[in-house]
């Protein structure tokens, strides 16, 4: 049975996107980086709504250039290899690009849970809009956020901001960059 897992990257102030809609302030050190790909290896599924895997594709065909950072190769390699199903309405079956990759236009909460329990690890979802649902219903077993030192003011919140839950810290760590990692799972 596989873990339901939100990933996310925020600012301080809990946004994952600013009001203008970019998230270039929080591009990760070779030290986050490295970390995140061996998290990341435990993951089985990844789950992303429209817009986060239009940002995410790029890594289906990443190019690592003449002179290759073998942090991000390696995202590249996992992100390849991972199956990938996307809940979205509205996004073309040819936009989607990335090889192990499915369309499910009504993600059902029954149905997200029945995607972890055949996983054989992680199921990664990732963005705020899919997982604000199974945030409020109490459906996420592990909360991973990346918190970076940087205030945008507004924008797209990480965590719905009508949700409560009681969270216990089981894991933490500090990078050199300021940016904390951040696991929890419910009580």
């Amino acid at each position: 049975m596989g873990t339901l897992s939100y990933f996310a990257n925020m600012s301080a102030d809990g946004y994952t996107a600013d009001a203008g809609g970019t998230f270039d302030w929080m591009a990760p050190s070779d030290e986050v980086l490295a970390f995140i790909n061996e998290i990341e290896t435990e993951v089985a599924v990844y789950v992303h709504g429209r817009r986060m895997y239009e940002t995410m594709v790029y890594w289906e065909t990443h190019d690592p250039g003449p002179d290759p950072n073998p942090h991000m190769t390696r995202y590249a390699e996992i992100w390849q290899g991972v199956e990938k199903v996307v809940a979205s309405s509205s996004l073309p079956e040819e936009a989607v690009t990335s090889a192990r990759t499915r369309i499910v236009r009504d993600l059902q909460l029954g149905e997200l849970r029945r995607i972890a329990n055949c996983a054989p690890g992680i199921v990664s979802v990732g963005g705020p809009t899919v997982a604000a649902e199974l945030i409020r219903q109490g459906l996420v077993d592990d909360f991973r956020l990346f918190v970076y030192p940087e205030v945008v003011g507004g924008g797209l919140p990480a965590l719905p901001p009508d949700a409560r839950l009681s969270l216990r810290l089981v894991d933490a760590r500090t990078f050199a960059s300021g940016c904390v990692y951040l696991r929890y799972v419910p009580r």
